[in-house]
């Protein structure tokens, strides 16, 4: 063979390298099998080493075909012609050879055998080879114990450059299209062989973009003509095209090898758990499928093992199994049994999966979701939405909505075009695609789904039915997402109500019910109610779902949002922080639900002034949903207003003020202008502006405020009385006495009715009030209730929180400013 190779090289050179070092790590007679499927470019590689390397085999190279005739007399011949020799004619063939070998020219001496498919027939010519003898053979088999190099397709960027190494006469092809050039390579799976016959194929098509080269490849798969070797080419090592090459090792397996070869290919081109494989032949025996993997497919580097349990094909090989399964009589069979077992997977993947589980169920994603996209049509009626749910539940699980989104959408689309209008699988992929919706802040688009779901499952299954109960909750919690709190309320008892009488007392459905009433009790400052039922839900969940699970961790959070409303912080803070504890552990650090975490319990240490503390946890909060949700979300909304909210209190007001614009107008976007959060952005911003003591700015939106949660809420909420607090401490810090008094009294009263005497806002109004009457000369109506207030900072905050500190500064200044009365003293200067 000639020593001319391909016109550029690239890719292989630490495979060199190690040959090389193989080769001369055996002193007495080195063989080394540089073994792969066809196409992976063994020849090249056995060519390029003799090139490299020819000087240090000074003995000469002796190039060998045995697929062309017997090797011992190749060698004869080769001996007679290139080294003058004549081995004696009445030796027999073996004789000859070794008579050759003990006469060969002096020096080290490379002798290739290419392309060996059984090495028991040449053996016996190399049994007695002297040590100067390097031998190097390559084959598409495994050879035991010989010195073996495995040689796997291309790495991503060799095989880029070995396609603009044969483009280089027109590089701005390549440049001009690199995205595409890439996706080429890709789809031939980074084979060699696969990418020089496609990169010759476009020289000689000069006007042949490589978007219309990859289009042809998608559409006629193997039989494209570019992987087809119809003219040869001198400077082309390869002799065959891609089919022709795969071809030879077709003919080599039995009827059982290509049977479980087609059905390999019928899974995603991604790593196969083999436990899969086994499922899908359960009549065959697993020794059995072993052999044939092990002894056929593997020994003919048809399959790659990629780990312990874990198999691969090549791109390029799956598509030759799926090109030869038109004519596998149990072709069919197979495609039912591969998605039987991909939808039982689908069904064991929680809704709320932890990362354990997420981990465990990672590999057998791929396969589920080529059995939605490809094989759909052998999937039963009765498990139709499951290829498409478990993916979808995957995603959700991790808080990747945006993959998740696209199964569900095509879910909605594969069950109205197999059903009719009317079927419960269209109500629950209605019902799906709402609930992502939702977890995405799409509210407005969540809640035609959400009541269309409802009407069918009402007129399918009837009013008794726990779908029934399910869209009923589901509603529900949009409404209280959208702050419609008293639509939501009447929803969410009659589906407990249902859940009880269909299910039972004990059920973590009954739980969630328990959660989600409590959920909006608390939102609507109905503690006293919210409390029971929260308790109520994570005793229920420890029982039936054990102390590791999502669910008590969201009920965890929400007992201490409860608490932390009612300034109990001391309970708040130990529930925040083991919820997430528990969201790190079974949900990992990138989920929504741990920025959620991670944003409460800033909360609660903002609620204590323990500003230090807090501003990581929200940035960090921020910087996750971020990445998580996008710029678009009602929580980056509550983060960017959280992270104002410190930024103001701590007098870092350049900082706050952007942030509570921004958040006020996604929230204005996103939920519309009519909801709670967006009169809590106002109230906020009007608050950041009386900081600064810009009041003509502040008053009309602290009024805009007010008027909205009387609206939304009621005129008996938490909520409304902070705007009246806030209203009353503009008006005072103005001068304008006697309209701050009724509404400051207001406040008082409301905080004193929903939270309790020993509330932190209750005693922040108390605090006000004494100010207001400080601020009038009212000495003796002032002093008792800082002394109320300043009891409760002191025991529901400590001595050291802004809120006690200033209520003692306030308490001093009242007393001086008695003392300064009685003995006639001026005031101190404003």
């Amino acid at each position: 063979m000639p020593l001319s190779g391909v016109v550029e090289f690239v890719g292989r050179e630490e495979e060199l390298q190690n040959l090389h070092q193989l080769l001369q790590d055996n002193k007495q007679v080195a063989i080394a099998a540089i073994a792969g499927m066809g196409g992976v470019g063994k020849t090249e590689l056995a060519l390029q080493y003799a090139i490299k390397r020819r000087e240090i085999y000074n003995g000469g190279l002796c190039w060998l075909q045995p697929k062309t005739g017997n090797v011992g007399i190749q060698v004869v011949q080769f001996a007679r012609t290139q080294l003058d020799l004549k081995p004696p004619e009445d030796f027999d063939i073996v004789a000859q050879v070794q008579y050759c070998w003990r006469r060969w020219r002096e020096g080290d001496v490379l002798l290739v055998l290419d392309d060996i498919s059984d090495y028991e027939q040449v053996k016996p010519y190399l049994q007695s080879l002297p040590s100067r003898f390097k031998v190097l053979m390559t084959t598409r088999q495994n050879l035991g114990r010989i010195a073996q190099l495995s040689l796997d397709v291309l790495q991503p960027e060799a095989a880029l450059e070995l396609l603009k190494s044969l483009l280089k006469e027109t590089p701005e092809r390549i440049e001009k299209e690199l995205a595409l050039a890439n996706q080429l390579c890709e789809w031939l799976g980074y084979l060699p062989l696969g990418v020089e016959l496609v990169g010759r194929y476009l020289v000689r098509k000069q006007d042949l973009s490589l978007a219309e080269m990859l289009r042809r490849l998608e559409n006629k798969r193997l039989d494209e003509r570019s992987l087809s070797k119809s003219k040869l080419e001198a400077d082309m090592t390869a002799q065959r095209g891609v089919l022709a090459a795969f071809e030879l090792s077709w003919q080599e397996l039995e009827d059982d090898d290509k049977q479980l070869g087609c059905l390999l290919s019928l899974f995603a081109a991604a790593p196969i758990p083999w436990k899969l494989v086994e499922q899908c032949l359960p009549e065959e025996d697993a020794e059995d499928l072993e052999e044939i993997r092990d002894d056929s497919l593997l020994n003919l580097h048809l399959l790659q093992r990629k780990g312990e349990g874990i198999y691969q094909l090549h791109p390029l090989l799956r598509e030759f199994f799926q090109y030869k399964f038109t004519g596998l009589a149990q072709g069919e069979e197979l495609k039912r049994s591969l998605c039987w077992v991909m939808v039982a997977v689908a069904k064991d993947i929680p809704e709320d999966a932890t990362l354990k589980q997420i981990t465990a169920v990672s590999p057998t994603i791929p396969h589920i979701a080529e059995v939605a996209n490809h094989l759909i049509q052998y999937v039963s009626d009765d498990d139709l939405l499951w290829p498409f749910e478990g993916n979808a539940r995957f995603y959700n699980a991790q808080g990747l909505y945006n993959q998740a989104l696209p199964w569900l959408e095509q879910c909605l689309e594969v069950t109205k075009k197999r059903f009719a209008e009317e079927h419960p699988d269209i109500a629950q992929s209605l019902n799906n695609l709402a609930e992502l919706y939702v977890f995405q802040g799409r509210y407005s688009e969540a809640e035609p789904l959400y009541i269309q779901a409802l009407a069918l499952r009402r007129q399918l299954l009837g009013e008794e039915h726990p779908d029934i109960a399910q869209s009923l909750n589901n509603l529900a919690e949009l409404y209280v997402f959208q702050g419609r709190y008293s639509e939501a309320e009447p929803l969410y008892i009659q589906a407990l109500a249902l859940r009880r009488q269909l299910l039972g007392e004990e059920h973590p459905d009954i739980a969630q019910s328990l959660n989600n009433l409590g959920y909006l009790y608390d939102f609507q400052g109905r503690y006293s109610e919210a409390e029971p039922l929260y308790i109520q839900a994570l005793a229920l969940l420890r029982q039936l779902l054990g102390e590791e699970h999502p669910h008590l961790a969201s009920n965890l959070n929400n007992l201490g949002h409860l608490y932390n409303s009612q300034g109990r912080y001391s309970e708040a803070e130990p529930l925040y922080i083991q919820a997430l504890a528990l969201r790190r552990q079974l949900l990992g650090e990138e989920h929504p639900d741990v920025a959620t975490s991670l944003n409460n319990l800033g909360y609660v240490y903002y609620s204590q002034g323990r500003y230090s503390e807090a501003e990581p946890l929200y940035i960090q909060a921020l910087a996750l949903r971020r990445q998580l949700l996008g710029e678009e979300h009602p929580d980056i909304a509550q983060s960017l207003n959280n992270l104002a909210c410190l930024y103001d209190s701590q007098g870092r007001y350049s900082e706050a003020e952007p942030l509570y614009i921004q958040a006020l107008a996604l929230r204005r976007q996103l939920l519309g202008d009519e909801h709670p959060n967006v009169a809590l952005n106002l109230n906020n911003l009007a608050y950041f502006y009386y900081s600064q003591g810009r009041y003509s700015q502040a008053e009309p939106i602290y009024i805009q405020a007010l008027a909205l949660w009387r609206k939304l809420l009621g005129e008996e909420h938490p909520d409304v009385a902070i705007s009246l607090n806030n209203l009353a401490l503009l008006y005072y810090s103005q001068g304008r006495y006697s309209e701050a008094e009724p509404l400051n009294i207001q406040a008082l009263a409301l905080r004193r009715k929903l939270l309790g005497e020993e509330h932190p806002d209750f005693a922040i109004t108390l605090n006000n009030l004494a100010k207001l009457y400080y601020l009038q000369g009212r000495y003796t109506k002032a002093e008792p209730l800082y002394l109320q207030a300043l009891e409760i900072f002191e025991q529901r905050l400590g001595v050291d929180h802004p809120s006690t500190m200033k209520c003692c500064e306030n308490l001093a200044n009242l007393r001086v400013g008695v003392a300064r009365r009685r003995h006639r003293l001026p005031p101190n200067p404003e």
